[in-house]
């Protein structure tokens, strides 16, 4: 599809929590005119709105779908449903400043929990029935409840803005009340159909509904999904990520805000690695569709919106060199048997294990008779594959150990001895290297190391790699 010139930018939920800040500077700023047009926003829910409908991302404290999904007649859903609206009216009775406007989005939030509470009582009531059971129905309920908070902010982040005097409008891909069957493409033209990108600012739902069924596929990167397909779909001259931190070199938290730097340009090979070191500059499914398209990527600090940010494209670099150094807390995976020599079979298994536990693998090394895959998972969990493992294979020796791994990422680092020069930097600072490895690629360095040592060893390999930034660089970890 051919570039109209248009942009697409997607705002993530915590960013959205200062959206009249936003207004000011990135939505509005000291644009007029043209100039607040040709662009398409993509907005999350707001900040803890998602943890409150699903589950708290972090901690796993159950929201509106656990307590349905676990519901036992006390329907603590119900209370956990009406502290939402609770949640979200207090949210955009805060940002909009017209008694109208609050209005209108208390009235919105009303029909929305209200139509979500009856749907859930009709689905609880069905499956009452023996002929239908409740698990059959949670992916559609899921998707349901996370709509609302996608709902929700971009109607709000909507009303802020024609109240400023943009011609704003809501696109609801949601499929609130819509009784259409649509694929994912078809909902994103119905929604953007019409709509002179050149006169109107369209403000969209992270979330659509479609027949691909995003929260299966995805969970909760379904917003990053959208945001590309759309970029694809419209054929858009440039993506953009708002964050509220510039993409760094390192978490300045470890390394001192002084000395990391602002990565400015890499490529989606990094990007690749960066999702899976657990530091997602974008959804790596996401960032396919970009890459496919030939759209380049641009992540950007959404309060410095003077500044370009880092750009996210297939250029090779110029010069070789490490862009940024992070960590990962994982669990090591050691599987040992002596027989296993000239053996097939042994890592079938082990990955077999892994996927009926729906566990991650972030590394792997192997010798003649030891497989270690490092997996982000619990230990709990771990232990259970572990069990699998030594039923499997009674003789072998089967075990798990919390570590973490520590990589340094760039787009070539041939020729800079990465390997060799931090195993020194951190055998200097004392580190127990459990393990490590280059892969060909030179994209990327990995060092095993134990899990209080983690973050010096960022900060060592940081200093050895990378060296001092830019004085007093304003970032944030990623």
């Amino acid at each position: 599809m051919t570039h109209t010139g248009h942009k697409v930018e997607k705002i993530g939920g915590t960013s959205m929590s200062r959206l009249r800040e936003l207004r000011d500077t990135l939505l509005i700023g000291d644009r007029e005119g043209e100039a607040l047009y040709n662009r398409i926003f993509v907005v999350s829910a707001f900040g803890g709105i998602t943890d409150l409908l699903l589950e708290h991302k972090k901690s796993g404290q159950p929201g509106v779908f656990a307590l349905f999904a676990n519901d036992d007649n006390d329907h603590g859903w119900l209370d956990a449903l009406s502290g939402v609206a609770t949640a979200m009216c207090e949210i955009h009775g805060k940002v909009l400043d017209s008694d109208g406007d609050r209005q209108m989005a208390d009235e919105f939030v009303r029909d929305r929990i209200e139509g979500a509470r009856s749907c859930l009582f009709d689905l609880q009531r069905l499956c009452s029935y023996g002929h239908f059971r409740l698990a059959d129905h949670m992916g559609v309920t899921r998707e349901l409840l996370s709509g609302l908070g996608e709902a929700h902010s971009a109607f709000v982040a909507t009303l802020l803005l024609q109240r400023s005097g943009v011609n704003a409008r809501f696109v609801d891909l949601s499929g609130w009340r819509d009784e259409r069957v649509c694929s994912l493409r078809e909902r994103i033209g119905q929604g953007l159909d019409g709509i002179d990108f050149s006169t109107e600012l369209p403000i969209v739902t992270g979330y659509a509904q479609c027949t691909e069924g995003l929260m299966r596929e995805y969970d909760r990167g379904y917003s990053e999904v959208t945001f590309s397909k759309i970029a694809a779909q419209t054929g858009a001259a440039e993506a953009i990520i708002h964050k509220e931190f510039h993409l760094s070199s390192a978490d300045p938290k470890l390394v001192g805000p002084g000395a990391v730097r602002k990565i400015g340009h890499t490529n989606y090979d990094v990007a690749d690695q960066l999702s899976n070191m657990g530091m997602e500059a974008i959804h790596p499914n996401a960032a396919k569709t970009l890459r496919q398209s030939d759209i380049p990527l641009r992540v950007t600090n959404a309060f410095d919106p003077a500044d370009p940010g880092t750009l996210i494209d297939d250029q090779p670099a110029e010069t070789p060199g490490v862009e940024i150094v992070t960590g990962l807390d994982v669990v090591a995976l050691e599987l040992f048997e002596q027989d296993m020599v000239g053996v097939k079979g042994y890592d079938a298994t082990t990955l077999e294990a892994l996927r009926r536990h729906n566990v991650r693998i972030v590394s792997k090394s192997s010798n003649a008779n030891t497989i270690t895959h490092y997996v982000e998972a619990s230990l709990k969990t771990v232990k259970r594959v572990v069990g699998e493992l030594e039923r499997a294979y009674p003789s072998a020796q089967v075990g798990a150990r919390a570590v973490s791994i520590v990589s340094a990422i760039g787009r070539d680092l041939s020729g800079l001895h990465s390997l060799s020069r931090g195993l020194q930097a951190l055998e200097e600072a004392g580190i127990d290297v459990i393990g490590a490895h280059q892969t060909s690629r030179n994209v990327d360095v990995q060092f095993a190391v134990p899990r209080d040592a983690s973050d010096t060893a960022v900060a060592r390999l940081h200093e050895a790699l990378i060296g001092q930034g830019k004085a007093g660089l304003s970032v944030v970890a990623a």
